[in-house]
């Protein structure tokens, strides 16, 4: 006999990568960023990491369990959200900040709005906009590499007043920042893995570099160096492969990716730009996870045989 053909019910298309699996190949990818946050900043930035994480696992936890919903810590997603908000935060920040940071992800963005998959926005990117409202003094205030002493200014704050910046500095990741958008080298790094095992696809966040850097190019004349700097200062690496490209809060049609690529670059530089803020991929992407749905609207395929030209 030849093959035997199953006949089921959709989906037709199937996948063996779990979300567990999933999840865990971002928190790998996230690895590099994470230790040379850590060795570049000290042990601070580790314990935010490790209280950032631990309050969003259990916030899952304590809420699932109140709700008497099945507990869902295993399958990463909030060891994720955790890393991604961590990461996000100023190197001496209190803990206690992205600790709470950390709830209102879990509880506020993700629960409330019922489970993973079903979040309108990024949970890690809604709470830190929640923080930098709340408590801007404190999430705005950056510490030298390998000092406790506060720097003068990131390199963004620089660019925007007018001010040279070491591009070569901002590629390598010493200089001051977040603790995980420092280094574009280890970004890449798990940007390449997160390819290699083919979890992201590189439409939404090359056209989302693309963008920038040439919005960038026609507001300076054309000056790379200045090009340069935008393209390795702030979040914008972390935020193209992080967490533009989140399965939950990013469009799913290819055509739809490139719309979405292109309006956080729009949005990201004019943020950067005109706006009072010398970083704008935060707000960007969290604007862009609401316009999700009408972008998907005007960019799903249309069915075979449906509104057909006339003749």
């Amino acid at each position: 006999m030849g093959k035997l053909f199953n006949v089921s019910s959709s989906p037709h298309v199937r996948s063996a990568h779990t979300t567990q699996a999933i999840m865990l190949d971002v928190a790998i990818a996230m690895l590099p960023a994470s230790i040379y946050g850590v060795w570049q900043f000290g042990i601070h930035a580790l314990l935010v990491l490790i209280a950032t994480v631990a309050a969003c696992v259990v916030s899952e936890y304590v809420f699932e369990k109140v709700m008497k919903k099945p507990i869902t810590i295993m399958d990463g997603s909030a060891l994720v959200t955790g890393m991604i908000l961590a990461l996000n935060m100023p190197p001496q920040i209190p803990i206690w900040i992205p600790m709470l940071g950390g709830v209102f992800a879990i509880i506020i963005v993700k629960q409330m709005y019922g489970g993973l998959g079903q979040n309108f926005m990024n949970p890690a990117l809604a709470a830190r906009c929640f923080l930098l409202i709340s408590f801007a003094g404190k999430m705005t205030t950056f510490s030298e590499p390998h000092s406790d002493a506060v720097a003068s200014a990131t390199p963004m704050a620089m660019l925007k007043a007018g001010e040279q910046v070491d591009v070569g500095a901002m590629f390598i990741g010493n200089i001051s920042g977040t603790i995980g958008e420092v280094s574009v080298i280890a970004l890449l790094i798990g940007a390449a893995y997160l390819v290699y095992r083919k979890v992201i696809s590189l439409r939404i966040p090359l056209t989302y570099i693309a963008t920038v850097a040439v919005f960038a190019a026609l507001c300076s004349g054309f000056d790379m160096t200045y090009v340069a700097a935008h393209l390795c200062g702030g979040g914008l690496m972390f935020g193209a492969f992080f967490m533009a490209t989140d399965y939950v809060t990013s469009p799913i049609t290819p055509k739809g990716q490139y719309v979405f690529g292109v309006a956080l670059g729009l949005l990201t530089a004019l943020f950067r730009i005109f706006g009072g803020s010398a970083e704008g991929v935060s707000y960007a992407i969290i604007f862009c996870n609401i316009l999700v749905p009408l972008i998907e609207k005007y960019t799903l395929p249309i069915a075979f045989g449906k509104k057909g030209g006339k003749k």
